[in-house]
């Protein structure tokens, strides 16, 4: 699709957090001469944003500085952008546009229709974050080279398609642009479809990884043995539950359908699982490693739309005095910077000892070349 010029010139944001206040950053950036207001709970960030040159107004509520805006963002927790509708209604101008960046749509865009709202608004979900959260967070490149995925309320049954742009109206190339603007890569969903694509992909790993922690705790020996002796591969399938209890929480209440249906196949399959490691089908087990991996491995880590792209290796070195300081002379004296380096504690994979991360792809590039003339062992994340 032809890039999109953002025409809006006005925007409004209701929540500056993480995710808001990486729109508003990046859209500044792209566009310093736009006019952006705010309004939060938490005036002191919103100062901040002011200071920071983010923000042009901030708002001491829903009031009639809304009516300057060509476009305004619903940014608050998922449950509360729904009741922020009636409250903006009467502060649209004519040709004015709501969105929200909410990672279900379901409850929105029914709330959408219940008011009678379709033709003002279309849902988007930047999927891109982190474990930290606030605006103090925020950065005008979070969004750069993650999906941005576009639901519109009208005119949209088709699911997903290469033809989707040719049912976009102009109210979703409004938010396509949006997109652009700031780095992210547009794809346009049915909002049903988002939810059902978001339970599988995203809240179904959360719950399974809470449950596995759980189960595991439960099962712990007095001595914690088990988590004494987690290593690599327990870790790497539960880091994600360590993120917030509250934000999970709300996002299975507001998609507990889509992710009851897709937890109920994962039950299913579980169970097939079961029945085959009990009656010894080694057969079943082996074709479960054999297409899963196939499937894994077709799934490419510098995938189009990564959230952000992971430029690191690991070496092979002994865990022992000197070993960073030794290699972080290697690469300085070439003048590539290191973005992070640490120990890793376990070899479980045979992948070395230390891990470095680098700021792009052609620091990273430099930092194996050179590390190879000194003969260490390297390998790829």
């Amino acid at each position: 699709m032809e890039k999109l010029r953002m025409e809006d010139s006005v925007i409004g944001f209701i929540g500056l957090g993480l995710i808001g206040g990486s729109i508003a950053r990046g859209l500044k950036r792209s566009r310093p001469d736009i006019k952006i207001m705010a309004y939060m709970r938490t005036r002191s960030r919103l100062e901040q944003a002011k200071h920071d040159g983010v923000i042009d107004v901030i708002l001491d509520g829903i009031d009639e500085h809304l009516r300057e805006c060509d476009l305004i963002f619903l940014c608050t927790p998922v449950e509360y952008n729904a009741q922020y509708l009636s409250e903006l209604r009467p502060f649209l101008k004519e040709g004015a546009l709501l969105t929200d960046v909410g990672s279900t749509k379901g409850e929105i865009h029914e709330e959408i229709l219940k008011q009678g709202l379709s033709d003002v608004f279309v849902g988007g979900h930047p999927m891109a974050g982190s474990e930290k959260t606030g605006y103090e967070h925020s950065t005008d490149h979070l969004l750069e080279n993650a999906y941005y995925i576009i639901t519109p309320s009208m005119g949209w049954d088709k699911g997903v398609s290469q033809r989707a742009w040719e049912h976009l109206d102009q109210n979703g190339r409004r938010i396509v642009a949006v997109a652009e603007a700031i780095g992210a890569i547009p794809l346009v969903l049915d909002y049903k479809e988002h939810d059902k694509v978001v339970a599988a992909i995203s809240h179904l790993p959360h719950l399974v990884a809470s449950s596995l922690v759980n189960l595991v705790r439960e099962h712990d020996t007095e001595a914690g043995i088990m988590k004494q002796v987690a290593a690599g591969g327990f870790k790497d399938i539960t880091r994600i539950a360590s993120s917030s209890p509250e934000m999970w929480e709300q996002i299975c209440m507001t998609n507990a359908a889509p992710i009851g249906e897709i937890l109920e196949a994962y039950i299913s399959s579980l169970t097939r699982v079961l029945k085959a490691v009990k009656s010894h089908d080694s057969q079943t087990i082996c074709r479960l490693f054999e297409t899963s991996r196939d499937y894994r491995n077709s799934i490419s880590d510098r995938a189009k739309g990564s959230v952000e792209p992971s430029y690191e290796f690991t070496v092979d070195v002994a865990d022992e005095v000197g070993a960073i300081s030794t290699i972080s002379v290697i690469l300085a004296a070439k003048g590539i910077s290191i973005k992070n380096i640490g120990i890793n504690n376990n070899r479980e994979r045979g992948e070395g000892v230390l891990k470095i991360a680098f700021y792009d792809e052609a620091a990273m590039e430099a930092a194996w070349k050179q590390m190879e003339k000194y003969k260490y062992e390297m390998f790829r994340m």
